[in-house]
């Protein structure tokens, strides 16, 4: 499904970069690409929540950084570390639903529509919790 499970170090790097690259602030150097990807996903809830809180207090260049950052992870990290060969129709779904979720945060931003976020973290979430879910047996293959 995703190319972390399959790849070699070179897509590991790539995934560390991408995080780097949306201001991660944890220590990524040792993270397995399971749970690279699951500090993805925090991070876009994360970044959802302070983009809510932005449009509540007006402060717009806050929110235009919160929803940036969100759009990053989705674009370069969830989107980007699909493995659309190996990852099948799994992979196909996620794609159409990240490009979609990119699509409704870019119209959240500019509506300042906290509604359109709020479906942006549920169509999410439930991605987000079965990957929690597999860490065990991930790891469990690894050792």
């Amino acid at each position: 499904m995703f190319a972390a499970n399959y790849a070699p170090s070179s897509t590991r790097a790539s995934l560390a970069d991408a995080y780097r690259q949306i201001g991660a602030q944890t220590s990524i150097t040792e993270a397995s690409p399971h749970k690279l990807i699951t500090l993805l996903f925090d991070g876009f809830q994360e970044s959802i929540s302070l983009a809510k809180g932005a449009m509540r207090e007006r402060r717009i260049e806050a929110k235009g950084r919160a929803i940036g950052r969100a759009l990053n992870i989705i674009d370069e990290g969830l989107h980007g570390s699909l493995n659309m060969e190996a990852g099948g129709r799994i992979a196909a779904d996620l794609s159409q639903l990240y490009l979609y979720v990119s699509k409704q945060l870019t119209q959240a931003n500019i509506r300042n529509d906290e509604a359109v976020l709020d479906e942006c973290s549920r169509l999410i979430e439930p991605i987000r919790s079965a990957w929690a879910e597999i860490g065990p047996q991930v790891n469990a293959l690894r050792n």
